[in-house]
């Protein structure tokens, strides 16, 4: 197998978000018991502390194997600091993102959320091109914490890294 490097363009990389800016307001998907619901991101970070986490893709080797479970493991220990909930996006549909909440058993200590049009990763800027392994375009991988629609903290990794978004870089920094 040709493993191709994904890449975030200079111009990606320019155009985004930083500590102290308002997350935009998009819709989210979520699978429920009643079928696909709108998430306003206005409404689901309104007055709340709540730590974003958002991965390239569900299913994938390291954000099934370490990221998402390192914030499932570290959810009490995160939310004991304060936060109200772990949010975890990604470019995929909400089916797909129901799906991988269930396989990894999420449960209620970390939501996944569909940003399945990548209209929220596009809007903080912090998209990528992984046209190369056949992904088209994702979110990048990063970790924030915001504090009632503000980002407080933004970590986002570089290409092909997992240094900077982890839970437990996350949990020391709350």
């Amino acid at each position: 197998m040709i493993r191709r490097p994904i890449q975030t363009t200079p111009e990606e990389k320019h155009m985004a978000v930083k500590a102290g800016d308002k997350v935009p307001s998009v819709n989210l998907k979520e699978l429920t018991g009643d079928g696909i619901k709108d998430v306003s991101t206005d409404d689901l970070l309104a007055g709340r502390k709540v730590v974003v986490l958002s991965v390239p893709g569900a299913f994938t080797p390291l954000c099934s194997a370490q990221h998402l479970p390192g914030f499932i493991e570290h959810a009490a220990s995160i939310k004991g600091k304060g936060v109200d909930e772990i949010v975890c996006i990604a470019v995929n549909d909400p089916f797909v993102m129901d799906a991988w909440s269930k396989d990894r058993g999420a449960g209620d200590r970390v939501r996944l959320l569909s940003d399945g049009n990548g209209e929220l990763s596009q809007a903080l800027g912090l998209t990528m091109d992984g046209s190369g392994a056949g992904l088209g375009m994702r979110g990048q991988r990063f970790a924030m914490i915001v504090d009632d629609g503000k980002i407080s903290l933004l970590n986002v990794e570089a290409p092909g890294k997992f240094e900077v978004s982890d839970a437990e870089t996350i949990l020391k920094a709350l």
